[in-house]
This record gives structure tokens, sequence and C-alpha cells, in this order.
């Protein structure tokens, strides 16, 4: 896809196709008043006839309009002026990528981001033009013998704006939006993968891609490495499998070695059984999906790197699968974390924190300013908050608000949850320095409790994307969540760091 930025007006260009708005009410936006006035009211008699009423997500397309340069015109429907927020934006410009990919357009001009949205600057909506026209390109059918024929033949999108003393911010935005896309890419690619193909080899493998392309620094510890460290959690999930698990380290140095990096740790659990705890059969086909955190840790890298961001960022992946083997771990068994700390295992299904913990404590030979752990941890997380926001545990204020700030400027939105030491106590075991697991009351909550017994020595949060990484039914696949949030995030400790 090629993106173009320019200070334009309707009236003299030439494009396949130029797209404008219309609220409801039949009212026209300032776009789509220029053309008409050029048609001499042509597309106000189209309007007029009821042809569309600007009910959001609705469209027209116009071919030939008189004294129009442009072959074609694409109008939308908005929706109720008032009422006009960035959710109803996006909404609005996936239904225009969307029309459009089912016509014969190859290039448009887009009038759209000067459409006045409550809190929302035009960076902004460049930035989320750009995004979301590359994922209305994105398909994943490589594992297919005859992938479907490509029917999408939109080339080039450009987005004009009326001011040019708002171009620069324009064009950071579009850069930024092209790279969280990009970003977002690979994560569901890597999550979209089948279980057999997207081993925690082919994850290593794909990090040592990722540093090739973008000069990243790449450590890939094996079993021998982990039993030197004493990852004996990590190792003990790792024992079912015939898969060798991996603790995978990219570094990426945007800042001076003296600058303390934020570090990413993502779950990388590429198939999930639920070990001796086994899981129900119905939906088990979607635990492919529960390395997810550490694709997300791999496309937020991809994004950093393409924005080449000031900043410097660590990504942790602890990888393997988690499978009911001889060798398996058993409920009951007592396992000793690479801090030393002993954990009673009461349910093997509960295994990301258990590799977490390990990769959490590894997190600290690099001293990080902050650490932020990305997985798909609880069921309960799904039960608490749906498909729409990520719940955030931290005992840090500062940081979760910055979290929450991020999530609202690319509405990749998170929903913070208590993290009380009351919790705490659902942990306690007999047997060990704790359970993995506090029962069904408030999964989510003392699965982050447990992840914070390994987090002492830095400001930490935790992210459980269980709800969010992924779609079910029809529309089966990765989301592509939390790398607009992340990259958000760590756009702006840049922008404070500087």
């Amino acid at each position: 896809m090629e993106f173009g930025l320019k200070v334009a007006t309707p009236d003299k260009q030439r494009a396949a196709c130029a797209v404008v708005g219309v609220f409801e009410s039949k009212k026209m936006t300032d776009a789509a008043k220029e053309l008409d006035s050029l048609s001499d009211g042509y597309i106000k008699d189209i309007i007029s006839q009821g042809d569309l009423d600007g009910k959001a997500n609705t469209t027209l397309l116009l071919h030939k309009v008189p004294n129009v340069q442009c072959k074609r015109v694409l109008l939308v429907g908005l929706g109720k002026e008032q009422e006009f927020k960035d959710s109803a934006f996006i909404h609005v410009v996936q239904t225009v990528f969307s029309t459009l990919q089912n016509t014969g357009t190859t290039d448009c001009v887009l009038f759209l981001s000067n459409i006045p949205v409550q809190k929302r600057d035009v960076a902004w909506k460049v930035m989320q033009i750009a995004k979301l026209s590359v994922e209305s390109n994105y398909r994943f059918d490589k594992l297919k013998s005859k992938p479907n024929e490509n029917k999408r033949v939109l080339r080039k999108i450009t987005i004009a704006i009326r001011d040019r003393a708002d171009l620069a911010a324009c064009e950071t935005a579009l850069t930024q939006g092209a790279a969280i896309a990009h970003g977002m890419s690979l994560t569901k690619d890597l999550g979209n993968l089948a279980p057999n193909i997207c081993t925690p080899t082919y994850l290593a493998e794909q990090a040592k891609e990722l540093a090739k392309t973008y000069k990243l620094k790449v450590t890939i510890l094996d079993k021998k490495d982990m039993e030197k460290h004493g990852m004996g959690a990590l190792l003990a999930v790792a024992s079912g499998s015939h898969q060798p698990a991996k603790l995978i380290v990219l570094e990426y140095q945007g800042q001076g070695k003296k600058e303390k990096p934020i570090v990413l740790v993502g779950k990388g659990v590429t198939f999930d059984t639920g070990g001796i705890s086994l899981k129900p059969p119905a939906e088990m086909d979607e635990m492919k999906y529960d390395m997810s955190g550490a694709a997300s840790v791999f496309g937020t890298l991809k994004a950093v790197a393409e924005m080449s961001l000031p900043i410097n960022v660590v990504g942790i992946v602890p990888a393997t699968e988690n499978m009911p083997g001889g060798n398996a771990t058993k409920p009951g068994d007592v396992i000793t974390s690479m801090s030393g700390q002993t954990i009673e295992v009461l349910n093997t299904d509960a295994e990301g924190r258990l590799i977490l913990c390990d990769a959490l404590t590894y997190a600290e030979r690099f001293e990080p300013k902050t650490v932020i752990d990305i997985a798909t941890l609880t069921g309960a997380c799904v039960i608490a908050l749906g498909n729409v926001a990520t719940g955030l545990m931290s005992s840090n204020d500062k940081l979760s608000q910055e979290l929450i700030t991020a999530g609202e400027e690319v509405c990749d939105h998170v929903w913070r949850l208590p993290l009380w030491d009351e919790y705490q106590d659902l942990l306690k075991s007999n047997f060990a320095d704790m359970a993995n697991i506090g029962g069904r009351a408030a999964g989510t909550i003392t699965a982050a409790c447990f992840l914070s017994r390994f987090t002492k020595k830095y400001n930490w949060a935790h992210l459980d994307i269980a709800g969010t990484a992924w779609k079910s039914g029809k529309e089966k696949g990765s989301t592509g969540r939390p790398v607009p949030l992340l990259t958000r995030f760590l756009i702006s400790q840049a922008s404070t760091s500087k």
C-alpha cells in the first residue's frame, strides 16, 4: 500500500475515487459541499432523492460526477453529528476501505481528516486512516493450497488535509499509523499460524529474522541455558512436550546504553492443551493463540524499529508447549522458580504464570525502567471484560494511568482491576511458598498477584489479553492487539525521555 499526504481541496484532485462524508439529516461535510458546488448541485440532488440519508456506515458510490476530475465519488454516512466520536470515525474509515476494496478503484483521495471528531486532532485521524488502510489489506491464506484470488486492487491512498501548519505532525502520524499496522500484521501472522508450524523453535527463528532485518540484538536460551539459570518453573511446563522450550530475548537500542530499557515480556505458549489438567476439546484449536503475548512483543518491536523510536526496548519471550506427556508436571508437584521461590502446582492449566515468573526474574538483569508482561492468562478475564477491554493490573498508579491513556489514544482500551494485598492470601499453600492458582474467585486478579511476587525490583504492569487477542466464530483470527496500545505507550515514553 502506497500512502500520500497533501494539503488539498477537492476541486483539483485527480484520482480513481474521492471520499467525502454526509451526516444524518443529509448534511454534507465541507468537502462534500465543495464537490456539490463543482457539480452544480448534482450531489445534493442525489441525496435529496433519498439515495443516502447519512446514517452511520452507509455508502453511495457515484460515477462521472459532472465537473469533478475524480472518476468516482464515494459518499459515506457519518451518523449524527453530535455523536461523531473516535469510535464512530474508526467505523466510518473501516466502511470506506471495505467498500473500496470491492470496486475497481486503484487509488483514492480521502477528505475525512478534517471532519471534526470530539477530542481528536487531525494528526490522530491521519494515524487511524493509515493504520486501518493497512489492516483492510490483511489476509491470512498462506496455508491454503490455492489461496483466494486477490481482487483487492486499491494500491494508493492520499489523505487530504486543509492546514499546511498540520503537515509535519500529520507526516509523523502517518509513519506511526503504518508502523503500528505492520507490527499488527506480524502479530496476526504468528497467531494465525498452525501450532505444528509455529513452535518455540519457529518463534526463535522468527526472532533471528526480525533481528537481522532491523539490526536488533537477539539471544536464544535453550534447555541447558535455562537449567543453568534455575528456570525450574518454565522447564516444568515444557517437560511434557517433545518440542524444546526457548527463552527468546530481543534488544532494540534507540538510545545510549546508559538509558534504562522498557522490558516487554510476552507469554509464548505455542499450544496449550492444559497439560495433565486437560482442557475440554471444544474450541481447543484456539489454544494456538496462547502465544499471542509473545506475538505482540514481536509486533511491537517491529513497529518501534520501523519508526526508529529513540528509546531502548527489550522483548523477552518464554516459549513452550503445554502437553500431557509422560514427563509432564502433575497437580501436586512442587517446583522451584528462578527466583528461588517454590510453587505448588495445583492446576497444570495455570501454566502461563509459571513460564512468565521465570522470564520476569530474568528481566532483572536489564535494570529496567519498566516491565510490562502481556499474556492470554485467564478465562476469568474474558468473563469480566469480554472482548472489548484488556485487563490491566499494577500496583503502580502512574504506570497504570500511562497505559490507560495510551489505550484511549489508539482505541485499544484497557481496564484496571485491583491488586490489593487481601487477594494474596488466596495463593497460600501448605507445602510451598505459594500455589499456582487461587480458586475460582477473582481468578484474573490472583494470577496477577502470583506474578507480582516476582516483580519487586522494578515498576511493573500486567496485561491480560485473553479476551482481546483473537476473535472466534466466522471472524476467527488474531486481532493484533495490544500492539497499538504498547506502541503508543512507547511513543509517549520516548517523547518524555528526550
